[in-house]
């Protein structure tokens, strides 16, 4: 009877053994992929135009970089001199247009590079850009936070001490990298990379940053994610996360 009672012992603790493998193997292959802070650049560039591939390889270095999110809206308005950018929408020309206003200006430029929604660089300057990351890689007083959980985001974020204006909470969607033949334009016959090129930005709601921030959005494909708290203006980049 002993002999039997351990050689029971001895089965369940192998079974349960095996359970508590099973078990963690599961918990690995649930794990959630965590979000990772960084400074916003965003290029306002074009296919169509001579000055920017410079700017846009660049941007390609700086998508290597921690701590940096490097976006690339295309605009529009190069259109019209034979090579319509096909990731160009006139929504990323709206924005830049704002940017401007705020600083009083009717003009805008390509190559432009604005950092954490303050700092503008025209042209390809990468000691000034990178002195601006430097920069905004400080003091931040909000914290923000990316989960995903199959097509469904949660977004959470923290200011301490509380925000004294609300910021916007914009989503945005972009693609890492594809090659691109032009036909036509100035830049006709060459062959370029484009990085991070953004197809989507929408502001999905506003966030008064007194209360924590908790809100859920609709996420589809497998593009990485970028969230933005923004002040109105657009302004100041309170604080952005990627979610790759």
């Amino acid at each position: 009877m002993i002999k039997a009672t351990k050689g029971i012992k001895h089965t369940m603790m192998r079974q349960l053994f095996s359970a508590l493998c099973g078990l963690s193997l599961m918990g690995a292959g649930m794990a959630v992929a965590q979000s990772v802070p960084g400074v916003v650049v965003e290029l306002y560039t074009s296919q169509g135009c001579s000055s920017c591939p410079p700017a846009d390889a660049y941007l390609a270095e700086l998508a290597l970089e921690p701590g940096v999110i490097p976006l690339a809206l295309h605009v529009d308005y190069w259109d019209y001199i034979g090579w319509a950018d096909q990731f160009a929408q006139p929504k990323f020309t709206d924005r830049q247009k704002a940017y401007a206003r705020t600083v009083g200006s009717n003009t805008i430029y390509t190559p432009q590079m604005i950092i954490g929604g303050m700092d503008r660089v025209e042209g390809a300057d990468p000691e000034r850009v990178e002195g601006d990351i430097r920069r905004h890689q400080t003091g931040s007083v909000v914290t923000l936070q990316l989960v995903r959980r199959g097509e469904t985001l949660v977004i959470t974020a923290v200011a301490k001490p509380p925000l004294t204006a609300p910021v916007h909470v914009q989503l945005v969607r972009y693609n890492p990298m594809q090659s691109v033949s032009i036909k036509h334009g100035e830049n006709a016959g060459r062959v370029i990379e484009y990085h991070n090129i953004v197809t989507a930005w929408s502001r999905i709601g506003d966030w008064p940053g007194v209360a924590d921030l908790r809100m859920e959005a609709p996420v589809a494909g497998q593009d990485p994610i970028v969230v933005i708290l923004q002040a109105d203006g657009p302004g100041l980049i309170y604080a952005a996360a990627v979610l790759k």
